[in-house]
């Protein structure tokens, strides 16, 4: 039976150029231009095989390895991370939750770096010396290391500002959330990530979501809109504003504060 691997890249020819190798050994190809277009072709064909590119605009690399492992605990399969930039050692992959990595350089040389890596990969003879494949390095090393810096830090206060955090993006669409968020209404990352932003709320307060992403785009001067939802199992302070850089609108975020560390216990 023919394996199934699947290809994601904001790079329009590097994923022709991969696909091309790919499919010359055998493999069926599908192809992903980013890494939401990447989450619902997972979500829609099992595939036997991943090669992702980390760096790629809303939802990353990183984030769609994170949605992989999760979504398919019980049928794991090799993930190739694909970057300009350079990977130091084995536990760097570990970190990224990638098997493999796959450094990008100059398209006449990457072509046979990844031929003879996937001989190797077939034939079941790779090391752990070989799960690192470095081609001509696009970075310096040094740049590369203040990149992932610089990363991690903004993370860093994503994760640790003490509040629930979802990006939304133009087609109302979440691609980005941190673990409190998640955890204040008790939905896993992978059911959340490229889920339409109703998913967020019950039922019964979406149309008052969709009201509040509605106010903040039609009245610019507007900085934020914020409601209260309280159930049985919820009490939250929602707070929905526009995503901007710059002057471009390009989404929105939203805000959740659980307000039952504020109540006196009964």
């Amino acid at each position: 039976m023919q394996k199934h691997a699947l290809v994601i890249d904001n790079d329009f020819f590097f994923v022709e150029f991969l696909s091309d190798i790919l499919e010359k050994r055998g493999y069926v190809v599908s192809k992903a231009y980013d890494g939401k277009d990447g989450i619902t072709r997972l979500r829609e064909t099992p595939v036997d095989m991943l090669f992702v590119d980390m760096i790629m605009p809303k939802i990353d690399g990183k984030q769609v390895i994170q949605f992989t492992r999760k979504q398919f605990a019980d049928h794991r399969f090799p993930i190739f991370a694909i970057s300009g930039s350079v990977i130091e050692g084995n536990e760097d992959i570990q970190k990224i939750g990638a098997d493999y990595y796959i450094s990008k350089g100059p398209i006449e040389t990457m072509a046979d770096h990844i031929s003879r890596f996937l001989d190797k990969f077939d034939q079941q003879t790779i090391s752990a010396s070989d799960q690192i494949m470095e081609t001509t390095r696009l970075f310096p090393r040094q740049s590369t290391a203040e990149l992932i810096e610089v990363l991690d830090f903004q993370e860093g206060i994503f994760d640790s500002i003490g509040l629930g955090l979802f990006v939304i993006d133009r087609d109302a669409q979440i691609i980005r959330t941190n673990d409190l968020g998640l955890s204040m209404i008790n939905k896993s990352m992978e059911a959340m990530l490229n889920s339409h932003v109703t998913a967020l709320l019950p039922e019964s307060r979406k149309t008052e979501l969709i009201s509040a992403l509605k106010s903040v785009a039609q009245n610019r001067n507007k900085k934020s809109v914020s409601f209260e939802v309280n159930t049985d199992d919820l009490h939250l302070r929602v707070i929905v504003s526009l995503h901007r850089i710059g002057q471009e609108t390009i989404g929105w975020i939203i805000a959740m504060e659980d307000m039952r560390q504020w109540e006196e216990p009964v």
